[in-house]
This record gives structure tokens, sequence and C-alpha cells, in this order.
């Protein structure tokens, strides 16, 4: 009995000791699980991790083509360490606002948005692998870029010297033939697998004048200045109250409502009589006029022929992400004056500059920009392919009608845009802001042609160009006359 008593003591311990185990296997179980649920991203992410960058560079990475066929990023065989393979990129500069490159540490661009067609990953690749009994290769990915078009964008920006972007688009279907930036890098030298070797390279382009790595055509804002005056026309004309024939208040000087500032327009010039024409506002790019026009509707009109552009969307991608164009809330008449002629807060990307043609264009809707044409197995077999879907109604087709017929008069006599007219083509632009006092003296330009039958609508942006602000016409031109020879 004693002994049965030692024994039932003895077994309280023991029992208190196996809770505490199977207590202390659970949490470990239960650390694994979590560790493996939520927290191997970020362990994969881990740059000192080296397991996930050499299974990245094991096996070939898909190709990025240009429109025409001509690869543009591709997989040769490497000779350094572990790493079977290495990304090289044929004229580098020339599409790295594209492209964007792949590095042991991230990707960016193409490389970064297609990542999982490219490097294999994507269910679909993987299915195909497996049917055909076939090692896994990533992908080939064919882009909508133009050769042509992306030449003539990139070395117009290159050959003025200024900092800048250059967008072209085919209205119809919301093709990008072409985003080129200046200035620009060369992919391949983000490429080593040699940490020393790339943190120097990457040092070195972060601290380089002109923000290299900085895509401006998707990411940087800008006043859009005398661009947004097609947005301004285009509430106009919507509201019933004005046609292009109409007579519209333009005095040589607005002053602002409340305040004791003097709007003129460029070169302190006179609008026709005072009294001009909505058309003839629009071909001389009067400032007054437009302020006068954008303080009748008010900002909230404004704002809903904005949106209708594309302003304040946070849903597009190209598929690289983009910054939204801004069009602000909760303005005075002063400043609802200066937005309607493309300043206070107003800002907008390149790629929006050259979206305001393409909407007008393509009789008032706005086709969704794509950058991918299509996705290629290694066997030829196509996986994917774009369909082109309208992403706006701008405006209706006869306001459409209208502000195409006002933009092609920016390019005859006394027209704002008269230096860049080509045959055929479309011009609305600004080359400088000193109407504005304090405002930034970017040059702007966005353009459509031919006029009757739109194959290509263009943005372009240089920043603070001073004297050189012609330049964005002879751009502008380039990429017209590239796109339509």
């Amino acid at each position: 009995m004693a002994d049965g008593s030692r024994v039932r003591r003895a077994d309280v311990p023991l029992g208190r000791l196996a809770l505490l185990c199977a207590a202390m296997l659970f949490l470990l179980l239960g650390h694994i699980t979590l560790i493996q649920a939520f927290g191997s991203h970020a362990l994969n992410a881990d740059h000192r991790n080296q397991r996930p960058v050499i299974a990245r560079y094991a096996h070939p990475r898909g190709d990025i083509l240009t429109y025409e066929g001509t690869p543009i990023a591709a997989s040769v065989p490497s000779d350094s360490g572990p790493y079977r393979y290495r990304r090289v990129y044929q004229h580098g500069e020339l599409y790295a606002a594209v492209t964007g490159h792949m590095s042991p540490r991230r990707l960016t661009g193409i490389e970064h948005a297609q990542d999982a067609l490219l490097s294999g990953d994507d269910p679909k690749v993987r299915v195909r692998s497996l049917v055909s009994e076939r090692d896994v290769e990533g992908a080939d990915v064919r882009l909508t870029i133009s050769e042509r078009v992306q030449r003539a964008a990139y070395e117009g920006l290159k050959a003025a010297g200024i900092p800048g972007a250059a967008v072209a688009l085919d209205p119809a279907t919301g093709a990008v033939l072409a985003l080129a930036t200046y200035p620009t890098y060369d992919p391949n030298t983000l490429t080593a697998f040699d940490p020393a070797r790339l943190a120097e390279a990457t040092r070195r382009l972060r601290q380089a004048p002109g923000q290299p790595l900085l895509n401006r055509a998707l990411h940087r804002l800008y006043p859009p200045g005398s661009t947004f005056k097609l947005v301004t026309a285009a509430a106009a004309l919507a509201s019933g109250e004005y046609t292009p024939s109409a007579p519209v208040d333009a005095p040589p000087r607005l002053r602002l409502p409340g305040t004791r500032t003097y709007l003129r327009n460029s070169g302190n010039a006179a609008c026709g009589d005072g009294r001009p024409t909505l058309l003839y506002a629009f071909q001389a790019s009067c400032n007054t006029a437009f302020a006068t026009i954008g303080l009748k509707l008010g900002q909230d009109l404004l704002r809903d022929q904005a949106e209708a552009f594309g302003f304040n969307a946070r849903d597009l991608r190209i598929p690289l992400a983009t910054e939204p164009s801004r069009y602000p809330l909760g303005m005075d008449r002063p400043q609802t004056a200066l937005a309607a002629i493309g300043h206070h807060g107003d800002r907008a990307t390149p790629l929006m500059i050259a979206m305001l043609s393409a909407a007008v264009a393509n009789d008032g809707v706005l086709m969704r920009p794509y950058l991918v044409e299509e996705v290629r197995l290694a066997d030829g077999s196509v996986i994917n392919r774009a369909g082109p879907t309208p992403y706006r109604r701008a405006v209706t087709p006869a306001l459409a009608k209208y502000l195409a017929m006002m933009m092609t008069r920016t390019a005859q006599p006394n027209g704002s845009g008269t230096k860049a007219a080509v045959p055929g083509a479309a011009a609305s632009r600004t080359a400088a802001a000193d109407i504005v006092p304090g405002a930034e003296d970017h040059a702007l330009m966005t353009a459509f042609a031919p006029a009757g039958t739109p194959e290509v609508a263009v943005g372009v942006v240089l920043e603070h160009p001073g004297t050189r602000a012609d330049a964005v016409t002879t751009i502008t031109r380039a990429v017209i006359d590239a796109a339509l020879s």
C-alpha cells in the first residue's frame, strides 16, 4: 500500500513534466508553422539568404522582346560560382525604362512586373512544362514597343540633353509604342553577382545627377501647363454653354478673385480683341480665357472632366506601376482659375500627357495603355495575348471631333504649336510658365497624327529647358515621323 502511494506521488511530477513537454512541442510546432506560413517570404527576401538567388539563376529566364521580335533582355551561361546563368541587356540604355533590370538584390520594370512568366513560376508555364515533360523554362515576353519609335524618343531626349521623358501610344488600341526617359542607365551595370561591385554600382547611380534610376515617364509628376487646356476645353464644350465659335472673355490680364495677383497671357500678349472665339483662344493658348472659363464652370465640373481623362485614377498598371496624375480637391476660386490652365495643384505624368491626345484621337474613348503584346513558351505556343480594352470615355465622339479640330489649329499659323507641325499632325503645348509667379518652367507637348486617321499619340516633357524649350517640339516631331514612316 505504501509502495502504491509512492508510485502515485511519483506519477504527479512526471505527468506535469509530460504536459510541459507537450506544451513546448506544441509551441515549437506552432512557431515553425508561423515561420513557414508567414515568415518564409521575409527569409527568402533577406539578402543574406543566397539560396533563392541561386535558384533564380539556375535555369534560363525568358527573353524580353521588342514588338518586332528582337531580344532586348536574355539569359546567357555564367561562369560566376554557383550562378548558372546571368542576365544581359541589348541596347541597355535605350530600353531601360521598359525592361528595368534583374540583379541579385531586386527586380524592376518588366523584369519585375512579369517575373512569374519570365522565371517559369507562373502556373500556366509550369503546367505546360509538365505536360511536355520538359524542364521548367521561363516564357518569352514580347512587348508593344516599336524599335523605330523607341529609338526616336530616346535619341531625341539624349540629343536635347535635358532631363525628361517621351511616351507614344497607339490611340486605337492603347499599345505603348515608345516609353523613354532621360537620363537613364545601363541595366548591365547592375547584374553583377559580386556584392561589393553591385553595391558600388548602385551607389554611383543613386548619387548621379539627374536621377538616372527614376522612370520619369511613369513616376514623376509635372504641372501640365497648357496641355491641360484640352481638359478645360472639353469641360466647356460638354457643359453646353460653349461651342468652338462662341465668344469667350479674354482680358489682357485677369485679376484672380480675392487677390492682388494678375494672370497674364504668355509674353503679356493680348488675346485677339478680348472677346475671341473659344477656337481662337485655344489656338493662341490664351491663359486669361481659359482661367475665366474655369471660374465660370467651377472646380467640380473641371475635376469630373479631368477624371474622365484619367486624372486621380489609382488603378492604372501597364503592367508597370504608374504614379496617379492629380487634379486637386478643395480649391478656392483663384486656385480653380490656375488649375484650369494646368497650374496650382494639377500634376500629370508624361504618360498622362500622351493619354490626353490618345483619347481625343480615338473618338473620345481612352484605351487602357499596355506594354505586353503576347507571352510565348519555349515551344512557340502563345499562352497570353493582349486584348485592347476601353479604359475611360473621356468625351463624346462629337466633342472629340471638335477638340481634334481645335488641336489641329495649334499647328497652323499663329497657333501655339506651330513649330511642331508635321503633315496632318495635331498638337497642343506649353514651353514656359512665366505667366504664373513661382510656376515651374517645364516644357510639355501632347500631339496625335495623322489628323484624319490617327495612328500615334505622343506626350513629351522636358524639365527646366530654359532657352531650349523648343526641343520638346523637335522630339515630338521625330517620334511622330518614326511612327508614321
